[in-house]
């Protein structure tokens, strides 16, 4: 009989607390893009860490921001399915930010959740978790002592004691995806997240909440053996086409940047990234067009956050 234990975690918390960066070094691997912008995530991004003892399979889920704007309510619909679906919640707050009203609204999501929460407080080598740690113990005070875990993701501390406790509240079952598996993106959904993430990193102001990337072609393309090879297997090499799509004609200018500097150095550093993920080399053709008001466009919505 096995003994093994899954779940599906789903992370919550305000934007920009870590809960992408904590996926991505729970599960030892890039899964969730990070960047400094708020709300970057829009989609539940799954990682899954597998050991001896079972598998974890975390959600990571776009902070949840306060707002009456339709994208931002269906950020916050996407963060509540993922969490009634979960057997586990990782509630993440940040160490270093006062609690305020979007953490009261987080708090008020999990009052009826709170026996399988666990409590993370991120941040604790810039500030001490102890304000974190009473708002919590005040809004939501059947969650016990044993779990509440204050870590440092950038110092990358804390978290073996937090993978023992969501194991040990785990419940017996077959894990759900093969041992080699640390995601379980499609690669259209990977390449364009990589692509946002770089071109995020690189944005000012407004702009990185007015775009988003689409794959619009993918292919193997068959490498021309070099002159004088004999019997040399055949090399692939992965051929995309994306767009980086933004709301203002007046915006792709800032994309493109001089000469075209600004594209070709988000294309540069997202195909870098690309090559250390796949096996196979990636020409990456990158261009830039505009989709009037895409964030009230439901279909289109509806289809980037997956519901």
């Amino acid at each position: 009989m096995s003994t093994k234990k899954s779940a599906f975690v789903a992370l919550v918390g305000r934007p920009s607390v870590g809960k992408s960066t904590l996926v991505n070094l729970l599960c030892g691997a890039k899964v969730a893009i990070v960047s400094s912008v708020p709300q970057t995530t829009r989609n539940a991004v799954r990682g899954i860490l597998t050991e001896e003892r079972g598998q974890l399979v975390f959600v990571d889920t776009p902070g949840r921001h306060v707002s009456e704007k339709k994208f931002n309510k269906t950020l916050v619909s996407v963060a509540d399915r993922a969490l009634d679906d979960a057997e586990l919640a990782l509630y993440v707050l940040d160490a270093a930010r006062e609690p305020g009203m979007e953490e009261e609204a987080v708090a008020a999501r999990l009052a009826n959740l709170q026996d399988k929460t666990i409590v993370v407080i991120n941040k604790i080598d810039a500030a001490s978790p102890e304000v974190a740690r009473n708002f919590v113990k005040n809004a939501l005070p059947e969650i016990p002592d044993n779990r509440y875990f204050p870590i440092s993701c950038r110092k990358r501390e804390g978290t073996s004691p937090l993978v023992d406790c969501l194991f040990d509240m785990a419940l017996v079952g077959d894990i759900l995806y093969p041992e080699d598996y640390y995601t379980d993106q499609d690669m259209p959904f990977r390449i364009s997240e990589i692509i946002r993430e770089k071109a995020m990193n690189r944005l000012k102001e407004e702009l990185p909440h007015s775009l988003y990337v689409e794959v619009a072609d993918l292919e193997l393309r068959d490498v021309p053996p070099q002159k004088g090879a004999v019997d040399a297997p055949p090399k692939k090499r992965l051929w995309v086409r994306a767009f980086i799509i933004t709301e203002r004609e007046s915006q792709k200018g800032m994309i493109v940047g001089k000469g075209g500097t600004m594209i070709k150095a988000i294309g540069e550093a997202a195909r870098k990234e690309l090559n250390s993920i796949f096996e196979w080399r990636v020409e990456l053709d990158l261009r830039v067009k505009t989709g009037k008001d895409w964030r009230t466009n439901d279909r289109l919505v509806r289809k980037m956050t997956g519901l």
